[in-house]
């Protein structure tokens, strides 16, 4: 039943996707009883928490620091560098309880709040990472939701690249910073989770996943 809600979330225009619903629904195929309204609520919680703190004038990078603030220093939410390929990591129901994930999971979270406050962003699947933006017209900085809200500028993107490959890349394609859609956006949180399953050698758990991906294409 879980993968068909999937299937019906993901069966609309791409901006109507909710997409912690839909990495929810995710998350209940690996938890059944999970209760998804419960989490939905919990972000709801936390969105009007930090709306209480935003200064009247809402400057992108004010309301960056204020979420940063309330996220990484109230709640302490993490990067989990130590144990990056639990799959918990990549849950968004695991995530938020333990405050702890990867880049792409901490960032859904990070997206959802902020488009509760009315601060819309975008995500940037620079690969081997994951960063988000504010959604304006020539946005020109990055935050960096696995490192505590870090803000990036294009030049942090290209070192932050070449430190992840261990390679200098002397000019950053244009490509690599481009939003990403709904669709690819969960396709690369399924594509993670399959690959860990994989590398576990846990077969079952991987083509559940992958079975997953292949609605998104469809």
């Amino acid at each position: 039943m879980t993968k068909e809600k999937f299937a019906l979330e993901i069966n609309q225009p791409d901006r109507d996707i909710s997409l912690p619903k839909a990495a929810l629904y995710i998350a209940q195929i690996e938890y059944p009883e999970l209760d998804i309204d419960k989490y939905l609520n919990i972000l709801e919680t936390i969105a009007k928490a930090i709306e209480i703190k935003l200064p009247k004038t809402r400057y992108p990078l004010r309301v960056i620091q204020t979420i940063n603030e309330h996220l990484y220093e109230h709640l302490h939410f993490y990067g989990n560098e130590e144990n990056y390929y639990d799959p918990r990591n990549s849950f968004l129901n695991e995530v938020i309880d333990r405050r702890t994930g990867i880049p792409i999971a901490i960032s859904l979270i990070y997206l959802e709040i902020a488009r509760q406050l009315n601060f819309p962003m975008v995500g940037i699947g620079m690969p081997g990472h994951f960063l988000i933006r504010p959604d304006i017209e020539d946005g020109e900085i990055f935050v960096d939701p696995f490192n505590k809200g870090e803000i990036l500028f294009a030049e942090d993107c290209r070192q932050k690249l070449s430190q992840i490959y261990q390679q200098d890349f002397p000019i950053l394609p244009p490509e690599i910073l481009q939003p990403v859609t709904n669709h690819q956006f969960l396709r690369r949180m399924l594509n993670n989770l399959q690959m860990i399953y994989l590398n576990r050698g846990d077969f079952n758990r991987a083509l559940t996943f992958k079975d997953c991906m292949e609605i998104l294409i469809e």
